[in-house]
């Protein structure tokens, strides 16, 4: 009989087998598992586990150690496992490892279970129903999650994120017991998540109001005053608006505790804020008037400084300070806007971020930059969300990034004094200048020790005027020192001083910051002073360790150290797990340093990692005929995920990056990386809607080949941007690209891409409602697929030409078509084009009057619609779903299906919402209205 195991992780990491506790022995061990099991059911990757175990300096066995580590924790769980058998509990996945529990041996599972079962239960109307599973769900937590790690440890993002959906849960059960006159059942659990979280105002306030519902109006006024004086000592500021709320209902007896009306629809609560700065120092004056500003009264400040003052730093320590006032979330975004390479984000791609962030579906975003921002006010609207605009090159950069309602707080930093956004949002000016000579003192102080510092006074001193107390040079330097520790300051003061003709080379920064930064570079080891000469190449944002493995022509295993070593020193900062970056002043002078060769040979390295990477993914994301590569050439280190999803997932994560790569690969000379790279990202920025993107790649591909004689990239550009404007609703410019695209094909005989090229046109003559026009268009390219042999393109074009056959009401022709469709891309495991396909089949048997066969190819075509995720279509189907039950008299199966239709088309705000309601009457405007509340 198999052992009964258990686990938890909502408190201390524990486990037992069979009723008996485990003793699960080194920490490394328990940190293993507890990441594990917070992030269960999914894998998690072998960086982030060594980022976890070991922080920014992992030893070179590593890799090897947590290899050993899994093998000691499987032992531990299951003592009869063989050698390099890996049981039943920690599963190899996707270049990590899995815990593969259910909610009966976890009791974070259990808890999500419970808590999605309160929420179905409060859908439904059974409030009462869903206090009894919150409470029991809430009765599951028993601390912190991962309370026996370190600190340190519980402080990576996977724990925090657990906690963090604890106390919305609570915050949400707080409410429904409010709601349905049943304190008394949560006050004990809501108590325990408000003793965690002392500064969660809202959930301060929710305990006060259970409290008072109860009858114990003194304890909440206990809890009121305990919070009053921990923001006055912690912070510097008052309770916040909801809090004095909750304290004015319990003082004022007429007015009866209460929850508000009506739930707010579940949101995903972003965390993006950096980590602040252990040894941040100074700024005291700037930080006292920031935090003594009223909430909600400035929405704006707005912090300007010269390059290197510490505005970043400044900014981020300011947010952690205050973040708590803020509980629906935090948001960051670099807007780059001095960045040395010239690629300043744009405002649509910094809402796109942002829109993600909150966990907004592709589909409901606007094209517009209006639309995405009125989206995004929308979703700020009665929400607190801090969010902090980053390196902005001017007002009009942040404007559309500015929430439209007080109550939440916009930190904005650039080196212009963003007048425009004091004049015209009210914006709170805060103006850097260098740090004074105390605070210089002290921030050397914090990074070297107060007896190495107060024993060399006079080198002090003189280091700190010699620095222009520049905060980017002190920490340079300073990095510098504390990597030497038996170097004196004198010493110090007499490398800094070596080149008498570099310094005060600009009288404005009264420093000249190469002489700091070269002092620590000379420093270096060759190899992480190559690698660094490198990364000021690569201008692509920041970089992962595969890219800069890549760009320095060396294995992961070996560049892991060199970053380490730039860390350390200060010349790079880790912005994340196996992500970093660096400032701009440092990219400059790393730059400055590497020869014209060095450079061409890494940046063609660092392009064929992303093009390669790229490559493999989009064919998971987007099955499709590949486009001639030329090999990698040695020392780029490429790769790709196992399936859809995770290729999705590394969009996602690496977007900015491959827009960035494009845009640089155009700038430096490798015009057949730039259109390459466009290609292959192109369906990514297709399915999730970032028109403005995907236009942007294209028009820089068609820019870099213009004075080349590639014309294969000439015409895939030229396709791509056809089907892009298309989407976009140009139309006229549609027509051009795509009729270049057909020239430059024609020229080479290639079929396969005459064929994609005919099928848009096709396409474009489908929505301009030319239908005859369309046919003829698809036809062709029918006849291209033939001559080219690829036949998954030619079940899609058959699909394509069954769709325009209903349209002109040809049914049996259209039948014909689909089914010479379907059994191509059954064969060829194309799943959306057996879905697409099975959709065609069931509206035209639906118009042949076959019902019952068209609800069963309907039905199938949902099914494939939810596997693949495809929910634009998924709503699309069901309502014609719906349709074909409604004309075979059966109307409780159309309802049916109308209603899974309209729930799915309201939440992604689909244009044919309203039509969908209208079939279902008032039933139909009841659940619009319930899914919208």
């Amino acid at each position: 009989m198999e052992p009964d195991l258990r686990f938890t992780v909502l408190g201390p990491v524990r486990a037992w087998r069979d009723g008996a506790e485990i003793q699960l022995g080194a920490p490394q061990v328990r940190s293993l598992l507890a990441v594990l099991l917070a992030q269960a059911g999914r894998p998690v990757g072998l960086d982030a586990i060594v980022d976890l175990l070991w922080g920014q300096e992992p030893p070179s066995t590593a890799v090897n150690a947590l290899h050993g580590h899994v093998g000691t924790l499987r032992r531990l769980l299951e003592p009869g496992l063989g050698p390099r058998r890996q049981g039943r509990w920690l599963l190899r996945s996707a270049g990590g490892y899995q815990f593969a529990g259910d909610e009966g041996s976890l009791d974070l599972l259990r808890f999500r279970r419970l808590t999605q079962s309160a929420r179905d239960d409060l859908a439904a109307g059974d409030e009462i129903g869903a206090v009894r599973l919150f409470a029991s769900a809430l009765d599951l937590v028993q601390g912190r999650c991962a309370a026996n790690l370190s600190a340190s440890m519980r402080s990576d993002p996977v724990f925090v994120a657990v906690d963090r959906f604890c106390a919305d849960v609570a915050r949400e059960a707080a409410d429904c017991a409010l709601r349905a006159a049943r304190p008394e059942a949560l006050v004990t659990a809501v108590r325990a998540a408000a003793d965690r979280d002392p500064l969660d105002e809202p959930l301060q306030s929710r305990l006060m109001l259970l409290l008072g519902a109860t009858g114990r109006q003194a304890e909440a006024l206990t809890v009121y005053e305990r919070v009053r004086t921990l923001l006055a000592e912690e912070l510097g500021i008052d309770p916040g608006a909801e809090l004095r709320a909750a304290h004015g209902t319990l003082v004022r007896p007429s007015a009866p505790p209460a929850a508000p009306a009506a739930p707010r629809v579940p949101i995903v609560r972003p965390a993006q804020l950096p980590p602040d700065l252990a040894t941040f120092t100074g700024r005291r004056d700037e930080l006292r008037r920031v935090l003594e500003l009223a909430p909600g009264t400035h929405l704006v400040s707005a912090i300007s400084g010269m390059a290197g003052v510490g505005k970043t730093t400044t900014a981020v320590h300011w947010a952690h300070r205050v973040a708590d006032r803020y509980p629906d979330g935090q948001l960051y975004v670099n807007l780059r806007g001095f960045d040395p390479g010239g690629s300043v984000m744009r405002p649509d791609e910094a809402l796109r971020h942002f829109l993600d962030a909150f966990g907004v579906a592709p589909e409901r975003v606007p094209r517009t930059v209006d639309g995405q921002a009125a989206l995004y006010r929308s979703l700020l609207a009665e929400r607190r969300v801090l969010i902090v605009l980053d390196n902005a090159r001017d007002a009009e950069q942040v404007r559309p990034l500015l929430p439209g309602s007080p109550g939440c707080l916009a930190i904005v930093t650039s080196r212009d004094d963003l007048a425009g956004l004091v004049a015209t949002h009210d914006a709170h000016p805060v103006s850097l200048d260098v740090l004074s000579e105390a605070d210089s003192h002290e921030l050397l102080v914090q990074r070297l020790g107060r007896h190495r510092v107060d024993a060399e006074p006079e080198a002090t001193a003189e280091i700190i005027r010699r620095s222009g107390c520049l905060p980017l040079a002190l920490a340079v330097l300073a990095a510098r020192a504390a990597l030497r520790p038996s170097l004196s300051l004198a010493d110090v003061l007499h490398d800094l001083t070596a080149d008498d003709d570099a310094l005060f080379a600009d009288t404005d920064i009264a420093v000249d910051v190469r002489t700091v930064f070269s002092w620590s570079y000379h420093a270096l080891t060759d190899a992480s002073a190559r690698l660094f000469r490198l990364l000021g190449h690569a201008r692509t944002g920041d970089v992962t360790v595969p890219a800069a493995a890549s760009l320095a022509a060396l294995s992961e295993r070996e560049v892991r150290p060199l970053l380490a070593e730039l860390v350390r020193t200060s010349l790079v900062n880790q912005i994340g797990p196996g992500r970093y970056a660096m400032h701009d002043l440092l990219a400059a002078y790393a730059a400055e340093l590497a020869t014209d060769q060095d450079r061409q040979a890494a940046l063609r390295r660092l392009f064929d990692h992303y093009l390669h990477t790229a490559m493999a993914n989009s064919v998971r994301v987007n099955p499709r005929p590949s486009i001639d590569v030329s090999p990698p050439v040695p020392g780029a280190v490429v790769g790709g995920e196992a399936d859809r999803e995770r290729a999705l997932a590394w969009f996602a994560r690496e977007r900015p990056t491959l827009l960035a790569a494009i845009t640089r690969s155009a700038a430096t000379g490798f015009p057949g990386h730039t259109w390459r790279l466009a290609w292959a990202i192109g369906p990514d920025l297709h399915w999730r809607g970032q028109w403005a993107d995907w236009i942007m790649t294209q028009e820089a591909s068609l820019a870099a080949l213009e004075d080349t004689d590639e014309t294969l990239g000439k015409a895939y550009a030229n396709s791509q941007l056809g089907l892009a404007y298309t989407e976009y609703g140009r139309y006229e410019d549609a027509h051009a690209r795509l009729h270049e695209s057909i020239g430059h094909f024609a020229a080479l005989d290639h079929h396969t891409g005459l064929a994609e090229a005919y099928r848009r046109l096709g396409g474009l003559a489908y929505k301009e409602e030319r239908y005859d026009h369309a046919l003829t268009y698809l036809w062709t390219a029918v006849e291209q697929c033939v001559a080219g042999e690829d036949r998954l393109s030619q079940g899609h074009v058959l699909n394509s030409i069954a769709w325009v056959q209903i349209l002109r009401g040809e049914h049996d022709q259209a039948l014909e078509s689909a089914q010479q469709a379907l059994p191509i891309v059954v064969e060829l495991g194309s799943l959306q084009g057996e879905a697409a396909t099975r959709d065609t089949l069931g509206h035209a048997l639906h118009h042949l009057g076959r019902y019952q066969e068209a609800a069963e190819s309907y039905r199938a075509a949902v099914r494939l619609r939810q596997f693949t995720g495809d929910r634009v279509y998924e709503a699309n189907t069901l309502h014609r779903l719906g349709d074909n039950h409604a004309m075979a008299g059966e109307p409780d199966l159309a309802a049916a299906a109308w209603r899974e239709a309209l729930a799915i088309m309201t939440d992604i705000s689909h244009p044919a919402a309203e039509t969908v309601a209208a079939k279902l009457g008032g039933e139909g405007d009841a659940l619009a209205t319930q899914v919208v509340g």
